[in-house]
């Protein structure tokens, strides 16, 4: 149908590709758009070639003691911003996050950590929703650090824990950050520390980190927590044979989930045997005995229980000085990861590395040079540069 043949005038052009004599049997007409510089869309400015958009609505950039002033302010752009920064790997912004972090580093410790984790299906988003919900009820501020999994295919992420938590998201006293996990833990375990801190100056006193899974991204959150739970839930086949010990292992606590309905009684016989084998692990932490519990996220029962074992936690390793102990632990270990993070990166940046790698790699996929030789040969010709 010719444009225009509805009875509506068009005004507008006939598109490149189309001939310009072509008349009206074209439908596809190009009309000139909204005039810029309102509501952030960008203006034209004629004469330029370019769009500018206006100052009343561009994003300031901000300097160091304005990351500072909204972090500790409480403003939430500002805070996010200041993670985004945080989370950068580009050199310039890494230097400024230092000097805001460094900055912001005397108003930080003022929270209890909690690492949260277990096995696909636990229901770790449900309960951490309901879990903080019931904090926010008690007069905290609860910050969630959900990591997830990268791709190792595509490097992307789906970043959908603010979906899952739908209640805890729209309250103003939460605070969720979804972070991509990235290729290497050493990247998981810096910007969720450094995130963590700065929830922290934010005035945040609950910190939970929900980890990407059960493997080895547990001892990484481990090693940056205070409290650890593992999620579990009855019949995964688990409860006899102990499995999953070194997991087990790191847990200050186990909390069967889904402990409702149907699946109350079983739940329960799955707590009895939890409790039976950990009897043979060894403690988490020094002074202090793991037990297993139950609780329904679905139905908000047993958050009272859970928060009363963390807060017992808290008292009883502040007490024996092992809760600051930890702490400055974790601190000295987060210095020797970020300089094995550092000098992997110099490594593989080395320009000669870049250079030698595709043919070294080449001969050890070949069979011409044993994987062993192939390192020592990389690691000479880095030291001689």
């Amino acid at each position: 149908m010719p444009a225009g043949g509805c009875g509506c005038t068009v005004d507008g052009k006939l598109p490149e590709w189309a001939p310009q004599d072509g008349g009206q049997g074209f439908a596809s007409k190009v009309l000139d758009g909204v005039q810029g510089g309102h509501d952030g869309i960008a203006s034209y400015t004629e004469g330029t070639s370019r769009y500018q958009t206006g100052r009343k609505y561009a994003r300031p950039k901000l300097n160091v003691s304005d990351y500072v002033k909204g972090v500790r302010g409480g403003d939430r752009v500002t805070l996010g911003q200041a993670i985004t920064l945080m989370e950068s790997n580009a050199p310039k912004h890494v230097e400024k996050a230092q000097e805001v972090l460094k900055t912001l580093l005397p108003h930080t410790g003022n929270s209890i950590r909690i690492g949260i984790t277990g096995v696909p299906g636990a229901g770790k988003s449900t309960f951490i929703e309901a879990f903080g919900c019931h904090l926010i009820e008690r007069g905290h501020k609860v910050a969630v650090l959900a990591v997830d999994p990268t791709s190792s295919k595509s490097g992307g992420s789906i970043l959908g824990d603010k979906t899952r938590m739908e209640l805890l998201s729209r309250d103003e006293r939460c605070f969720i950050r979804p972070s991509p996990a990235g290729g290497t833990l050493g990247g998981v375990a810096r910007k969720t520390r450094e995130t963590m801190l700065v929830c922290e100056a934010a005035g945040f006193d609950v910190i939970l980190v929900e980890t990407v899974g059960v493997g080895q991204s547990e001892t990484t959150v481990r090693s940056m927590v205070d409290f650890f739970l593992l999620l579990m839930i009855a019949g995964a086949g688990d409860e006899l044979q102990g499995i999953k010990k070194g997991i087990m292992e790191l847990a200050d606590a186990l909390l069967i989930n889904k402990a409702d309905g149907d699946n109350k009684i079983r739940a329960q016989m799955a707590r009895n045997e939890y409790e039976r084998a950990i009897h043979y692990l060894q403690p988490a932490t020094e002074g202090w005995t793991t037990h297993a519990y139950t609780c329904s996220s679905l139905r908000k029962r047993g958050m009272d229980e859970i928060w009363n074992v963390i807060r017992k936690f808290r008292e009883v390793t502040g007490e024996s000085g092992v809760f600051e102990r930890h702490r400055r632990e974790q601190a000295v270990k987060w210095v020797h990861s970020m300089v094995n993070e550092h000098l992997l990166s110099m490594f593989f940046k080395h320009p000669e590395i870049v250079r030698s790698l595709p043919e070294v790699e080449a001969d050890v996929a070949g069979g011409k040079l044993p994987a062993v030789s192939a390192v020592q040969k990389l690691l000479d010709l880095f030291n001689s540069c």
